[in-house]
């Protein structure tokens, strides 16, 4: 019997599978008409970007860069607006100068955007006042309303999810190309708070020590240093909506390969890995770099099989393990992951979710997080991969550029009581743009005390 890996593949053998969290389509008629046009206009990237992110999560994998994933929990199609997605694009930045300073190495900026507006739920179902509608899934499948027509799944989002996400990667292109992420002007990216935020003298002397480093090199050297004034930027989504994949999967002649051309980097959730489930076949066989999410209910085998089926060749840059168990359970459940992830023999790219294991609800009714939970996980993560060999080469952040107020915590102490005054999100809780950047400070600081601890050790 041949091993899954090995059998055959095409961009809709995922059918053959049982699906999890798909949606249920009245006219299949339409459906199909949408997903045929959908198969026919222009990609939204393209093979050659998807190629030169795997090269850099290949280098990530080696300790040689740190990965940044970060964006909204699920975006909405009203959020596709210049000035916001200016924003998004600007704490990203932000995060990753001072990555940058701290961690002294790339940083892969990949953002939660351009196609996360697809989300699973735990119940097919909502009931409000003895009344029962499905349940939202995202401005990709029906709308929030709670009534029967906007919660019937229809098929023209499909279109209007993808024009949006073309709108907002054509955008922060421009954006980048056109000098927004040169790192001799940091000042672009300044977002309001910072004038009166903690954290500000901490973020400008970090902008000021790159500028004047920058003046330094490029003064000695006589000439600017092209990789300073342009920051390659890629987009990242949970590939959960599978007709909607399979409709922009193309196979390019020129390589003899798959791509899906929805994003550059793909991932599948805690809900959708299932071994034998369609998403795994989905994901098997098209040539992006590919991302799944890990929590403690995932047994060693269940993720030694995920390894072996989505990168059987070992191929560097390939897998990206997000693992996300919780401040409380990180202890026990990493030195499994890792143990397991190396009886297969495979070298695999960790990233730190310390997000969705840490959500909790407020005495308010409200879905928050701490803060300090979120914070003390990734820096229990860079210890246990550090005492057992291992290299955490990224974090995976929910946040947006906006002054919410839906994670607790933070510089500014953020209590329960201050979620109603910016409460956003209709699905899950986000850093703010302050409580983003502080806590890339932290890890940049974390990152500089290891180092001085390594060299007193010597």
């Amino acid at each position: 019997m041949r091993s899954p890996e090995t059998l055959p593949w095409h961009a809709a053998s995922w059918q053959t599978k049982s699906a999890q969290q798909q949606p249920t389509y009245a006219d299949s008629a339409v459906l199909e008409r949408v997903i045929a046009e959908l198969s026919r206009l222009p990609p939204i990237v393209v093979s050659w970007e998807v190629d030169a992110l795997l090269e850099r999560l290949a280098s990530a994998q080696r300790g040689q860069a740190f990965l940044l994933q970060g964006g909204d929990c699920a975006e909405a199609f009203a959020d596709c607006e210049s000035d916001r997605i200016a924003k998004q694009l600007k704490i990203l930045l932000q995060m990753s100068l001072v990555l940058l300073h701290g961690l002294k190495k790339p940083i892969i900026r990949l953002g939660r955007m351009a196609g996360q507006y697809a989300k699973p739920r735990s119940a097919d179902t909502e009931t409000r006042d003895g009344v029962t509608l499905p349940s939202f899934r995202g401005d990709l499948v029906n709308r929030p309303e709670f009534t029967a027509a906007a919660r019937a799944a229809d098929p023209q989002l499909l279109l209007r999810g993808y024009e949006r996400a073309a709108l907002t990667l054509n955008f922060v292109r421009a954006l980048v190309d056109g000098g927004f992420a040169d790192l001799h002007h940091p000042e672009y990216w300044d977002l309001g708070f910072v004038k009166h935020s903690p954290l500000k003298d901490a973020y400008h002397g970090i902008a000021d020590s790159i500028s004047d480093s920058l003046d330094f090199l490029e003064g000695i050297s006589g000439r600017a240093v092209h990789e300073t004034t342009h920051a390659d930027f890629y987009a990242s989504h949970e590939g959960l909506h599978l007709l909607y994949e399979q409709a922009q999967t193309r196979f390019i002649p020129r390589q003899q390969r798959w791509y899906n051309l929805s994003t550059h980097l793909p991932w599948i959730g805690m809900r959708t890995a299932q071994l034998d489930g369609a998403h795994v076949e989905y994901f098997r066989g098209i040539s992006n770099p590919v991302a799944v999410k890990i929590g403690a209910a995932m047994d060693p085998g269940w993720l030694q099989g995920l390894v072996t089926a989505l990168n059987p060749h070992n191929k560097p840059g390939r897998l990206t393990l997000i693992h996300r168990f919780g401040v409380k359970e990180i202890e026990k459940a990493l030195p499994r992951a890792i143990d397991a992830v190396r009886q297969t023999g495979q070298t695999v790219l960790w990233v730190c979710d310390p997000m969705h294991g840490n959500t909790e609800t407020s005495a308010g009714g409200f879905k928050t997080r701490r803060f300090e939970n979120i914070l003390g996980e990734l820096q229990s993560a860079f210890r246990i991969h550090a005492e057992t060999g291992s290299y955490l080469g990224g974090v995976h952040i929910e946040l947006t550029g906006d002054d919410v107020t839906e994670c607790t915590g933070g510089a500014r102490g953020l209590t329960d009581a201050d979620l109603q005054r910016a409460y956003r999100s209709t699905v899950d809780p986000r850093l703010n743009h302050e409580q983003a950047l502080e806590l890339a400070l932290l890890i940049a600081e974390n990152s500089q005390n290891r180092r001085a601890d390594r060299r007193q050790a010597r």
